[in-house]
């Protein structure tokens, strides 16, 4: 089994084991904006603010998209983390109806995006399909659907169990709620076209740089600029930079204490088999939707173009290292045979994990903490929302109105959390047992 994502291999400039250009070659001294991360969040802002006319840096420790930007399922998903009932609880029916609404907006950017700048990214509408773990959530569906129709102005379709084949090759789920609109996509070579864009409209991107501390000095009339320390394998160069974005999500380090409290890293995992008889991977996924199912704990799957089943979950709560890869690639296979014993002998090709960064409502955030800007805590939802918010902290930062619920710069800390997150024992077994019972 490759303990590196499956993704990687279809990207030739991600192919492993990747050496180290020489990073400092032709870093900049001073620039506008420096962004830390080239996940999708750094690489749409590095886009917007070059177009913008800005000079840009961004400097990414290890590789273009390296993070979840490459180890995520490609799963393009309508609506947040946060499901209806729950957003209409907080923010009324009003506010709850503009969130769902900007899901789906940023869904249309990230269409844009890929048009105009032409990424091949295997992307397709395909829909994806929400599978009852037990008879009691399909009847939850009956209600989201109800809810959807009302408030959202949103059609899903529900399947019976009856019916479920003709979308899905199982008979462990108790049926389907059926969503036309969302999308699918290779997330590498996503990331890496949006690089390719960035550095066509003039932002530099510094590979294998690793940020080590951010200094804001004020000058006697007021004016304040960065120093952007970085270090790498030629050694340590200070940028001087206008603004700064922080860009790193659920790598976010001790160069952003402050954002690291409001971020808690979750590790997610999935393994990749080898490619599937056609036969087979039809029987799967007839129509070739995103899926997950109804658990908190749950699982989420996918076929690849060349007819590889990725299964994936929050198998282990703990950071991922080759050791908790490896477990939670056992305990994946195990859940991949109990669903689909049809392909229960086919060989596990690609193990890994990655880290999910979630907040502590499970809203996506973006705004400006101090005087450094940050966009992040998808929640696992964000590969349209992280293209989305990238480019609207771009426009904020240009000096922009942003009218937007999740551009704002109240963002408090997470109580007794300095960015370990030592409570997550406790919240995985809060989960298992509301599984459990639920």
């Amino acid at each position: 089994m490759k303990e590196y994502p499956y993704w990687w291999d279809t990207v030739p400039e991600l192919a492993r084991p990747a050496t180290p250009p020489a990073s400092f070659t032709g870093l900049p001294a001073r620039v506008d904006v420096a962004i830390v991360g080239a996940g999708y969040t750094g690489l749409a802002a590095a886009r917007q603010c070059a177009r913008a006319g800005a000079s840009v840096v961004v400097l990414e420790r290890e590789h273009v998209g390296w993070g979840a930007s490459s180890r995520n399922g490609g799963q393009v998903l309508t609506g947040m983390k946060v499901d209806p009932a729950e957003l209409v609880s907080r923010f009324g029916e009003t506010g709850a109806r503009r969130l769902f609404d900007l899901s789906l907006d940023a869904i249309d950017a990230l269409e844009r995006v890929i048009a105009d700048e032409a990424i091949a990214c295997d992307y397709q509408r395909t829909g994806h399909l929400q599978a009852a773990v037990k008879p009691s959530h399909f009847q939850a569906f009956r209600l989201e659907q109800a809810l959807l129709a009302r408030v959202f102005d949103h059609r899903v379709e529900l399947v019976s169990r009856e019916g479920q084949r003709a979308e899905l090759g199982t008979d462990a789920y108790h049926g389907l709620l059926v969503d036309e609109r969302s999308g699918a996509l290779n997330p590498a070579k996503y990331a890496a076209g949006l690089a390719s864009a960035a550095r066509r409209a003039g932002a530099t991107i510094a590979e294998h740089t690793a940020v080590d501390r951010l200094s804001r000095v004020v000058s006697t009339t007021g004016t304040g600029r960065w120093t952007v320390a970085t270090s790498s394998g030629e050694g340590k160069v200070e940028i001087d930079a206008g603004d700064v974005l922080i860009a790193t999500n659920g790598y976010t380090n001790g160069a952003a204490p402050a954002l690291r409290r409001r971020f808690v890293p979750i590790g997610s995992y999935i393994i990749a088999t080898e490619p599937l008889a056609a036969a087979d991977a039809a029987s799967i996924l007839p129509r070739g939707r995103m899926a997950f199912d109804s658990k908190n704990f749950l699982y989420y799957w996918r076929l690849t173009a060349d007819r590889r089943l990725l299964f994936g979950g929050r198998a282990e709560f703990a950071r991922p290292t080759p050791d908790t890869t490896r477990r939670a690639a056992s305990i994946l296979r195990e859940g991949l045979a109990r669903v689909f014993p049809q392909v229960a002998s086919a060989g596990i090709a690609y193990g890994w994990g990655g880290n999910v960064a979630f907040t502590r409502d499970q809203m996506p955030r973006a705004g400006r903490l101090g005087e450094a800007y940050y966009a992040g805590g998808y929640c696992g939802h964000g590969i349209a929302m992280a293209t989305c918010l990238g480019t609207l902290i771009a426009h904020r930062m240009a000096g922009e109105t942003i009218d937007h619920p999740l551009v704002d710069d109240r963002f408090a800390a997470i109580p007794l959390y300095d960015g370990r997150p030592w409570f997550l024992p406790l919240v995985g077994a809060y989960y298992r047992v509301r599984d459990w019972l639920e």
